[in-house]
């Protein structure tokens, strides 16, 4: 499985592995091993976090949790309500993964992430406290095609960005633009 990191915050990254939210729901973390999978790929620890009962869920319940605060954010509205606000702070409680330096001639990666994986989701709930608790007004928003529901920071100089990734849902709707004109 591919996961997409275009986002600019690692809790939106974690929030994108729902697509297509309003159609064709696709979620990409459908057992415990897909959220193993999206921890290594987003580099939060080193190899594949060990996984405990029931960490399915609760990665789930911090997704949902953070993408409905993400969503008030937009809108103008308080972060997150009571029950959301809960599962976020709750997430972020347990320690991170622990950084080390792997002795010198080890091969891989210069430093060494050890933790499961509610280690892994703490960091996550941390990113989504601090981007929540800070966001510039404007800067978060919602992709701007008519199927792609990932959130995004917007960091363009002049504050404009429409799509979450150019590559794919902004390439989409400038090909369409392109062929709506090309008919007329």
């Amino acid at each position: 499985m591919t996961f997409r990191f275009v986002s600019g915050n690692l809790a939106l990254d974690f929030v994108g592995t729902l697509q297509h939210r309003r159609h064709d729901r696709r979620d990409l973390l459908r057992d415990p091993a897909d959220v193993a999978a999206w921890i290594t790929a987003a580099g939060l620890v080193t190899g594949t976090p060990a996984l405990r009962p029931g960490d399915l869920e609760h990665a789930l319940a911090l997704r949902e949790a953070i993408f409905r605060a993400a969503a008030a954010a937009i809108r103008g509205e308080p972060p997150a309500d009571d029950d959301d606000r809960a599962t976020i702070n709750a997430a972020a409680a347990p320690p991170p993964p622990v950084p080390s330096l792997p002795r010198p001639g080890a091969a891989g990666d210069p430093v060494h992430r050890s933790g499961d994986a509610r280690a892994a989701l703490s960091q996550v709930a941390r990113a989504a406290i601090d981007l929540l608790g800070g966001a510039v007004p404007g800067t978060l928003k919602e992709c701007g095609s008519g199927t792609c529901t990932r959130l995004y920071l917007d960091t363009s100089r002049r504050g404009t960005r429409r799509w979450c990734d150019m590559r794919e849902c902004g390439n989409r709707a400038k090909a369409a633009a392109f062929r709506a004109r090309q008919r007329t």
